[in-house]
């Protein structure tokens, strides 16, 4: 058996935008690999259904689809409370992973327009953990694993919000990290690597791009190994490595200016 399958096997697991994409291929693999409970929580009640109830019949009575919008404290309160009672008193695991893509000229967004952003992909992970926090203390420990994105390490022109609410939730898990660790609860901060998802909207995604399948057997290995950052692919690992170090600024500000002014110019590029 693998020390992955190992990990998962008769855990209870929540991850929120579970009903697509990376959030559905995390909950697919962990029910394979033997969770004892996996609950999918979504904003889409059609989609949140439908894949609840095919996962349902692949692995009865192992699966819940909840409801939850994830910008609402109380939702999301209640929907911890349900997951924690469908596995019988125990969350082992959480993925706050819900979040959005954000694009769009500075001088165009309004504070609302950052409110918004800060709400779906910052306070949506605040109000899982609090809510997980005193169940995993009760229980003896737990692992919590924020999904952020390799833009934390190489922010973007004309992605000022996804990278300003993608790098305060990785800062805000690595400090966390630190404070519970002595209570056995775990945070990871995990980017999932340019992946095709529905997060490139109308763009299309590039070339080379990985499955969400792929993106979520990195994403399960690294969190196994209880990792502090896991980086979803090559292009994050180069990002995590060299976007802050001083003796490659040089070549970071060459790059991300091009970008910049690729992207003025109407051609969008990563």
């Amino acid at each position: 058996m693998s020390e992955t399958k190992k990990y998962y096997e008769n855990k209870v697991a929540v991850v929120t935008g579970g009903a697509s994409g990376i959030g559905l291929a995390l909950c697919e693999a962990m029910l394979a690999f033997g969770a004892k409970k996996v609950v999918l929580a979504d904003i889409n009640k059609e989609k949140l259904e439908g894949e609840a109830a095919r996962l349902d019949g692949e692995y009865p009575g192992n699966v819940l689809g909840l409801i939850c919008d994830v910008t609402n404290e109380e939702n999301v309160k209640d929907m911890i409370a349900k997951s924690a009672a469908f596995g019988e008193g125990r969350i082992d695991v959480l993925f706050n992973n819900a979040g959005v893509g954000l694009s769009g000229l500075f001088e165009e967004q309004t504070t609302k327009d950052w409110e918004k952003a800060f709400a779906i992909n910052f306070y949506s992970a605040v109000y899982g953990i609090r809510a997980a926090i005193p169940i995993m203390k009760a229980q003896g420990g737990g692992h919590i694993i924020d999904v952020i994105s390799g833009i934390a390490f190489s922010p973007m022109a004309q992605q000022t919000m996804y990278s300003a609410t993608k790098a305060a939730l990785n800062g805000l898990t690595l400090a966390l990290r630190y404070e519970y660790w002595d209570e056995n609860i775990c945070f990871t901060s995990a980017t999932p690597g340019t992946t095709i998802t529905a997060i490139w909207g109308e763009n299309k995604p590039p070339e080379g791009a990985q499955t969400a399948e792929q993106s979520a057997s990195r994403i399960l290995e690294g969190v196994a190994r209880r990792e502090r950052l896991v980086l979803g692919d090559d292009g994050d690992v180069s990002g995590a490595t060299n976007c802050f170090n001083p003796l490659t600024a040089e070549g970071v500000d060459a790059y991300l200016l091009d970008v910049a002014r690729k992207r003025r110019s109407g051609e969008w590029v990563v």
